[in-house]
């Protein structure tokens, strides 16, 4: 797909197509307007910077930039601008205003005010393929990568690599807890720093429910092997089962921590044990790629399955006939006015909580 059919869809489809409400229930979650950006182009990264009211949008041919109150776009950025590599997988706004693009294969290009500057291997990133980024409470930014985590203190720029300590060192996931302390979602399982000490969690402590359904094991398939990246969690057309695998974390403000795995649904930590949803509870599919918790308290999970919905007692899907472009969800965002943005294959939608 060239960066000019993605340009020209999204001038195209960005003013939102309207959709209808449910049928069912016109009061719940819907889908109110969307855009795509190409047929094959699969979107990867959703994050809202609230200061500049913009939505940055990573995709497999570039990244955006959207205006949240005109949803047009403002940005639109490939190589030519600066990327080292257009497949971006995850986007960070840090806390010296700098917008990081991590990539695929292309290390981590840093951008502000027109000027851009990329990091590979050799000024200290732990690798080129980049997956999360996390602000901690000083300011400073943590790097998810292929071989391990990256510590990046903005004042100093300076870069510091943990491997060993990590459960496994392909980290998906990072998030940071109310008190500090920064979580790794690995393909290994779950990580944890306090700024002393790790700790490590995996299937074997409770991390990801069982295989009920009987799916087929996949010890690593998809997004953790270097010599291919299809993006693909189904054999022979249906989902597997790897429950160590992390796909995403987070935190949520009373402590408890939720990770979304491969096939074993979501995880929750309550900082004793671990418990899981999964289909069987109400959850839309059991790979959880990404996750947010809005300003209510309200769960947003992305499956392989659609968006799930979860206030704590009860689950709503949102899917393909509820306008999603595709069934599986690479990530989430929440707008300060309290609607979800949802990433898939071929484009964004917008859904309206109620």
């Amino acid at each position: 797909m060239k960066i000019k059919r993605l340009i020209y869809s999204l001038i195209l489809c960005l003013p939102g197509l309207s959709l209808p409400l449910q049928a069912a229930d016109k009061t719940g979650p819907r889908v109110i307007d969307s855009f795509e950006v190409g047929e094959n182009v699969y979107v990867r990264a959703l994050t809202v910077e609230k200061q500049a009211d913009s939505l940055w949008v990573g995709t497999s041919v570039g990244a955006l930039e959207i205006d949240l109150k005109t949803s047009k776009p403002r940005n639109t950025f490939t190589r030519q601008q600066g990327l080292a590599n257009e497949y971006v997988f995850a986007i960070g706004v840090d806390s010296e205003g700098y917008k990081w693009f991590g990539t695929n294969a292309g290390g981590a290009s840093r951008y502000k005010d027109g000027k851009w500057k990329t990091y590979f291997p050799m000024h200290g990133l732990a690798d080129y393929w980049i997956y999360s980024f996390q602000n901690d409470k000083d300011g400073n930014l943590w790097i998810g990568t292929w071989a391990g985590v990256n510590f990046f203190n903005v004042k100093t720029g300076k870069f510091k690599t943990y491997v060993k300590e990590l459960i496994n060192e392909w980290v998906y996931g990072l998030t940071l807890d109310k008190d500090g302390r920064v979580w790794f979602g690995t393909e290994g399982g779950v990580s944890m720093y306090d700024g002393k000490r790790w700790k490590s969690w995996n299937h074997k402590d409770g991390l990801g429910g069982e295989n009920v359904a009987q799916l087929q094991a996949s010890a690593n398939t998809g997004l953790g092997t270097r010599s291919r990246h299809d993006l693909t969690t189904q054999v022979d057309g249906l989902p597997t089962y790897n429950p160590n695998y992390v796909f995403s974390i987070h935190a949520a403000p009373d402590g408890v921590i939720w990770a979304g795995t491969w096939g074993g649904g979501v995880g929750r930590y309550d900082g004793k044990k671990w418990s899981n949803f999964t289909s069987t509870d109400g959850l839309a599919g059991n790979i959880v790629y990404s996750m947010v918790q809005d300003d209510k308290g309200v769960f947003w999970f992305g499956t392989n399955n659609g968006v799930s919905r979860y206030d704590g007692k009860t689950w709503k899907t949102i899917g393909k006939a509820e306008g999603l472009f595709d069934t599986n969800v690479y990530a989430l965002a929440v707008s300060p006015n309290g609607d979800i943005w949802a990433g898939t294959k071929r484009g964004v939608v917008r859904i309206a909580p109620q």
